[in-house]
Formats: C-alpha cells, structure tokens, sequence
C-alpha cells in the first residue's frame, strides 16, 4: 500500500534538499548571530530578537507574495511554454522590489511601536539602530526572493542554495570582524551583526543573477526584461495568488512574533529563552518549508499536465516523508532540550550567570511543547506548499487565520500572561493552533483533489 507513495520518495528529497540547505543558510545565519550576540549578554539578545520580531513581520509578507511565483512557473514549465515562464518572472521581479521598499518603509514608520510594547527600556535602546539596517536589507532579500522562487519553479533548485551558502560566509565573517572587533575592525556590537546581513544579502542578489544569466537554459528567462510593456492580466494573476500567500506565512509568523512580545512582557529572561528556543524551532521548520516547496512545484507541474489522480499520490508522497521526517525532529527536541539552551549563553560569566541558567531552564521546558509541534508545524507548511500549488490560495487563508488568530493566539495570551505557565503557556497556545492548521489544510487539500479527479 505504502509503495505507490514511498516510490516518490527519492525525487522529492533530491528535490527538496537543496530547498532545505539554501532555507538553513539563513537560519544557521540567525544561530550564529544568536550564538555570537549572545556572548555580549541578555539583553542585547533580547534586542536582536525584538528587532527581528519587526522585520520576520515584514519578511514573511515578502516571502510569501515571491511565492506566487513558483506555481506559475511550474505550471508553464509542464506545459512547456517559456514565454509564460519569463513574463511570470518579469512581471514577478517588479512587484517584488516595490513590496521590498514598501516594508522598509512600513517598518520605518512603525519604530515608534516599540516604547509602546512593554519591553524593557535598555533592550529598545539598543533594537533600534540594529532594525534601521536590517530593514533596509529586506529590499534586496525580496529582490533575491523573486530568482529564488522562479528557479525553483524550474525545478532548479540548487542555483538558490549556493548563492545562500555564498551569503552565509560573507554574513558570518563579517559578522565575527564587527560584533567583536577582530583583527583591527571597529568592535559595533549588534549593529555590526546588521551591516554583515545587509551587505550578504546584497551580494546573494547579484550572484544569484550572475548564475541563472550565465546558464544558456536560463539566460533567455533572464535578460531582455523590457519592463516598459506590461501586461496587467499577469500581474493581477501574481497579485492574486501573492497577496493571499502573503498573509499566510503573514498569520503564522505573526503569533510567532507575538509569543515574542508576549515573552518581553514576562521579562528579558523569558524573552531570551524565547528566542533560543524559537531559533532552534526555525531550524527545524526549514525541513518542511523545503518539502513544501517541493509539494508547490511537484502539484503545479501536474496541474499543468492536468494529471489529477498522479497530483493527489504525489502530494500525499510528500505529506508522509515530512511526517516521518518531523517524528525524529521530535525525539531530538525532547532528549536534547536541557542541552541546546546552554551553547547560546557564556556560562564563564560570573555576571551573567544567575540570568543565564534561568534562561536554559525556561528554554528547556518552551523546546518540550515544541518537540510536540514539530508534527504540526510540518504538515501544515508541506500541506500549504500542495494548495499554492493548485493555486488554491484564497481559503487557505481564511483557514489558517482561524487556527492561528482565533484558536492559537487566545491560549497563548491566557496560559502565558493569566496563569502560572508563563512561557509555556505562550508555546502551548502555539501548538494549538499548528495543529488546527495542519487539520483544516488537509481537509481542504483532500475535498479539492477528490472533486479534481472527478470533475476529470
């Protein structure tokens, strides 16, 4: 029974994998950062984290719209029709540099919002030139996001990886020489973890560009952009499929930044242990996302063959191997999550000792409720990734802003600020809504590829 679906196994981790790696580049940027701002103390992690919180926001609307962009792609690719494949790219491009200078403006304007949250005073003071830069980052990164998801679209999936391994090194040097000063570099602290993501996340761009255009099965897609001619029956198609997978990754990285804010309400002990344990939960998640991102260009792909029945086994393949993937995730989060929180703190601090080993105790109990939603977390984003690539992208939304908004977030704010659960609380309410997510998307997936096959 299991075969017609283990068979497809192989082709979606070949698929996946450079996914994965490229997504990890990013996040094991974060850990390094976490790990190497966490070395200066408490409360300069705490900035870190409440300053990301602004800009996951923002980004995750970036993200998501770019994501229009792959089913597209993969659509035309199925149907082996390139012209379709460059203007979805084109017009992609454009739409996607005006939203990278919107949410740098947006977050400009919405800095105020932070002496208004009931953070503590010195973790604002030093958020706030750290989110300047890093804001300013996100138009370069949502450019990138364009070539990202128009490669993958192409089932091209490795050229983004190695321009975010490319990016990772560039990060994490210049990363080392500013935070700390070494070898004769001004020593800037957090701000110097800023500069090293901007500067790396211009250079991604740039070198993404130079690999696609220097492959003659790309260089076509490309060059030749004549952004004079326009056709507003394509870019109304990206607007519609974007805005709503916007606000997807929109909801569920907003109660994320929630349990953030929520945790700085707690104080900057919890907020600490909050980032660690979300840091390490982002690790993970990337495993999905990657998956998902194979559902999207696998389900578009037969979409634009039209083969149903192979769409539905193919997709459910996918659901399986993040199932058994998120399972093991689980046992490491639950055998290792006294031992993770301690490698991000200086425990030869005598300062900072008191503060540190709270934080390795709230962290282990938040990675505890988090190894339970590893399952969850996995099979709603592979789930989603299956319905974008049907381009079914407008219920979804309604269904994940139940699960997260109307199931999530009221556990969290009642367990963690109205009872004594504090953190965990907050986490518990996150694995509510996961889970809600994960049941309402496969109730959908499964209604639509049922009436697909029949109505073909």
């Amino acid at each position: 029974m299991f075969k017609k679906y283990t068979k497809e196994f192989a082709y979606n981790i070949k698929l996946s994998v450079p996914v994965i790696m490229g997504l990890l580049g990013h996040t094991i940027v974060q850990l390094a950062d976490n790990i190497m701002v966490g070395q200066l103390g408490t409360a300069e992690l705490a900035a870190v984290s409440l300053g990301n919180s602004f800009v996951f926001i923002a980004m995750s609307l970036g993200i998501g719209f770019s994501t229009a962009i792959t089913p597209l792609v993969a659509e035309a690719d199925g149907a082996g029709n390139k012209a379709d494949g460059k203007s979805a790219l084109k017009h992609g491009l454009l739409l996607c540099t005006v939203i990278g200078v919107s949410l740098f403006g947006v977050i400009l304007l919405a800095k105020p919002l932070m002496h208004m949250m009931a953070q503590p005073a010195e973790v604002v003071e030093l958020a706030m030139p750290y989110l300047d830069l890093v804001a300013f980052s996100l138009i370069p990164l949502v450019i990138f996001q364009a070539f990202k998801q128009f490669s993958d679209g192409l089932s091209q999936t490795r050229y983004p990886m190695y321009a975010t391994i490319m990016a990772n090194v560039v990060n994490i040097t210049l990363n080392y020489l500013l935070i700390f000063g070494s070898f004769g570099f001004p020593k800037m602290g957090i701000v110097g973890a800023a500069i090293g993501t901007l500067v790396a996340r211009i250079l991604m761009v740039i070198y993404i560009w130079y690999l696609l255009k220097s492959k003659d099965k790309f260089h076509a897609y490309v060059t030749g952009f004549n952004f004079r001619k326009l056709e507003k029956k394509v870019l109304n198609k990206i607007i519609n499929l974007g805005f709503p997978s916007a606000l997807q990754m929109f909801f569920e990285v907003a109660i994320f930044t929630a349990a953030i804010w929520l945790s700085g309400v707690l104080g900057k002990n919890a907020q600490a242990a909050n980032q660690i344990a979300l840091n390490l939960s982002s690790m993970t998640f990337m495993f999905g996302m990657g998956l998902g991102v194979a559902a999207m260009i696998r389900v578009g792909n037969q979409k634009g063959l039209k083969n149903f029945t192979d769409l539905r086994r193919v997709a459910q393949s996918i659901f399986l191997l993040t199932f058994l993937v998120e399972i093991v995730f689980a046992a490491l989060f639950l055998w290792g999550r006294n031992w993770f929180p301690t490698q991000y703190l200086d425990f030869d601090s005598a300062l900072n000792l008191s503060d540190n080993t709270e934080v390795v105790l709230l962290a282990g109990q938040l990675l505890f409720v988090a190894a339970f939603f590893q399952i969850s977390d996995g099979i709603q984003v592979v789930v989603l990734g299956a319905l974008r690539g049907l381009q079914d992208v407008k219920i979804p939304t309604v269904l994940t802003f139940i699960a997260y908004w109307l199931i999530g977030f009221p556990i969290s704010y009642y367990l963690g600020l109205h009872t004594e659960l504090g953190s965990t609380g907050i986490w518990i309410g996150l694995l509510g809504g996961l889970t809600a997510s994960a049941i309402m998307l496969y109730i959908r997936f499964n209604y639509l590829t049922k009436k697909l096959i029949i109505e073909n």
